[in-house]
Order: C-alpha cells, then sequence, then structure tokens
C-alpha cells in the first residue's frame, strides 16, 4: 500500500526512503534536523579546510578545488561562492551531457566568461549510446553510465591534477529521502555511496562483446593506489551550508544576469530553472514516474516543502496538475539518441511498472493511489 509522508507528498515507494511512527519520511526529518545545526560553526569548519590548503604539500598551487559542473543553478552557485565569496580558484569539470542542448551551452560558456577554468569532457559517443540503451532497457534509467561519469571523472581530474578538494553539491539520501550509509556521509562521498547509491554496480561489469574494458575508462572510479599518488577529498557543499534549490536559483539569478531558463516551465512539473543542460532529462523524470509513482512536480515541491517555500496543499495541486504530464519537448531527439520508435519506447517503459503501483483499466494505465486522491 502506498503511503504518503504527513508533511511533505513523497510516497513511501521512492528508494530507500522510510517513515517513522508519525507518518513522516527521513527526508522531513532530515530538514528539521537541519534547523538546530549552526550554520555559523559548520561555516567556520568549511574556513579551516580552506586554511589548511597552504599546508598540504605538493599539491597544485593553481587550483584549489575541483566543482563537478554541468552548468546548471546548483554546481553554478557553487562556483560563483567559492570564486566570489572564499577567493578560490576552481576548476569546473563537466562530464558531457547525454543529449547536449542549447540552454546548458549557453550557461556553460556565460559561467567561462566569467573567468572560470572549464574542462568539458565528451566519452565516446558509440559507447554511450549503448550503455544507455542498455540501462533504459535494464532498468529504466538511461542515464547509468552518465551517473557512474560524473562521479569517477572530476575525482581522476583532482588525481591528475594533484588538487585536494572536489565539491559536490548535495547529500541526496538526507536531503530527499534515503540511506543514510554513515554519519560521515553527510560530510564525505566515497566509493560505497557511489556504488550503492549512485550507480548500483561496478562498471568494470558492464564489458559485453560490443564494449571492452577500455571503453569504460571515463566510468571506471579510481583505484585505491591511484588515490595513494595524492589523497583527493570529495566534500559535500550541503554539508557546510544549508541547501536550497530555489535558493540556489535565486542566488545565480541575481549574480549571472545571462543565465537562462526554460521560458514557462519543465514537462512534468511547474517550475523552469532544474535540470535543464540534458536533453534527456524530461524522460529520466518521467521514467521516476512511471517506476515508483512519483513525478517532478512531487519531487521539485517535496523540496519546497522542507524548506518552507510551499504548503502541502499547493504541492498536492502541483502534483495532480503535472506529475503524470508526458515529457514531449525534445521526445524525437530521446528516440533518435536510443534509436528506438514510440511503439518500441512505450514496450519498454510498461515493463517497469510496478503492478503494486499501477494498474491498468480500459487500455489506460492509472495509479492505485495518489496523495490527491486521499
Amino acid at each position: 500500500m502506498v503511503e504518503f509522508c504527513k508533511i511533505c507528498i513523497m510516497p513511501n515507494s521512492r528508494p530507500r526512503i522510510t517513515f517513522d511512527k508519525d507518518g513522516i519520511c527521513n527526508a522531513c526529518n532530515h530538514s528539521k534536523d537541519k534547523e538546530q545545526i549552526n550554520w555559523e560553526l559548520r561555516k567556520e569548519e568549511f574556513l579551516e579546510i580552506l586554511s589548511n590548503l597552504k599546508k598540504i604539500k605538493n599539491r597544485n598551487k593553481l587550483y584549489d578545488c575541483v566543482v563537478p559542473w554541468s552548468g546548471g543553478k546548483d554546481s553554478s552557485s557553487i562556483a560563483h561562492k567559492l570564486k566570489f565569496n572564499f577567493g578560490l580558484n576552481p576548476l569546473l569539470v563537466t562530464f558531457s551531457p547525454l543529449i547536449p542542448n542549447e540552454i546548458g551551452e549557453h550557461n556553460r560558456k556565460i559561467m567561462s566568461d566569467l573567468g572560470f577554468d572549464t574542462i568539458f569532457f565528451k566519452p565516446k559517443e558509440n559507447i554511450s549510446k549503448l550503455l544507455s540503451q542498455r540501462f533504459f532497457k535494464e532498468r529504466g534509467n538511461p542515464k547509468v553510465a552518465w551517473d557512474a561519469g560524473i562521479n569517477s571523472l572530476p575525482i581522476k581530474i583532482a588525481i591528475e591534477y594533484k588538487i585536494p578538494y572536489v565539491f559536490y553539491a548535495e547529500h541526496g539520501e538526507s536531503e530527499y529521502g534515503g540511506l543514510m550509509l554513515n554519519k560521515e556521509s553527510l560530510k564525505r562521498r566515497d566509493l560505497r555511496e557511489v556504488i550503492e547509491h549512485q550507480i548500483g554496480d561496478y562498471p568494470q561489469n558492464w564489458v559485453n562483446e560490443k564494449i571492452s574494458l577500455k571503453d569504460l575508462a571515463p566510468y571506471v572510479y579510481p583505484e585505491k593506489d591511484e588515490f595513494n599518488k595524492f589523497k583527493v577529498e570529495a566534500l559535500y557543499f550541503s554539508y557546510f551550508f544549508k541547501w536550497s534549490m530555489l535558493e540556489n536559483f535565486e542566488y545565480i539569478k541575481k549574480n549571472v544576469k545571462k543565465f537562462k531558463t526554460i521560458k514557462d516551465r519543465t514537462d512534468g512539473t511547474f517550475t523552469n530553472f532544474d535540470s535543464l543542460d540534458d536533453k534527456i532529462d524530461n524522460i529520466y523524470y518521467y521514467l521516476q514516474f512511471v517506476k515508483f509513482g512519483f513525478g517532478r512536480a512531487t519531487r521539485d515541491s517535496c523540496r519546497m516543502i522542507q524548506n518552507k517555500q510551499m504548503t502541502r496543499d499547493e504541492a498536492i495541486q502541483k502534483a495532480k496538475k503535472y506529475d503524470n504530464e508526458f515529457p514531449n519537448t525534445y521526445f524525437k531527439d530521446v528516440l533518435n539518441f536510443l534509436e528506438i520508435n514510440q511503439n518500441q519506447f512505450d514496450e519498454i517503459v510498461n515493463l517497469h511498472r510496478n503492478d503494486e503501483i499501477w494498474e491498468i483499466k480500459n487500455n489506460v494505465w492509472n495509479l492505485k493511489n495518489t496523495v490527491y486522491a486521499q
């Protein structure tokens, strides 16, 4: 039976989410815990890390840190703050979107124009396609290999260039409802977290008759002996500074005047400023709705509820209006990339419908339970 959090509207069908005895999800409980955090002390802890930069031997003296960077509001706001608020020189590292679009390209260019050095890495297109096709069919997620790439590449760059810190955005398992591996997970990203929560497998296992181990080089996380060459710490910015996707957008809109968003709103939700750099993202979030019964509007509104930027009643109406919207924008581009037609797409999508969540009546799929029908 699908249940919904009493504070936000996230269902218990979300992977790894837990509800307490009062019917409140762990993401909402985490947001309560954040209210008790002394953020000034966390900032001091961050400043202590920056002061330690001077003490690190054999480090790159030109770059202070790496920021895994899509060009979107979250990673761009982190990069901007590190450079202009804290005086660091971050190196921005982008693992190419699967299907890049004009918005992402524009936003990456204007950030570069502000005085950032950037690395844009594009893996072999044929391998990227094969992996996306495979995981779209197997897991209902064409971005599994991309997830591996955005975890592997920034660490590899940091090791190669002897840059001591990598600043990732937020710890999603605590912020949005998931499994906390240990208390240190709030602060540091490690291989176990990457494999269990980001990828679900070791990329070395993806070798087959069409893909060699060498083809998978961009996706494989560094080995221990590589780490031993130069110690790199992967830290979450959200540990040191209270996280809010809306506030990140407002910050970047204020400080980067030419930052571009969707004119109206993104398919499946009411926002126009999140996950804009990859044409395949709309399908990714639609598949989230198919597999787990909550869509992009639920995702966005829950994050706003937890930051007191929206009421639960408002969120319910947003979910009712937008969650089940089909992502027509860029749909033909996605079909071309995956090399399938719409009938094949529909067939694969329906294989990933959970019969505990969905039922079919008169050849139409419907959710068995919704937050707006309660």
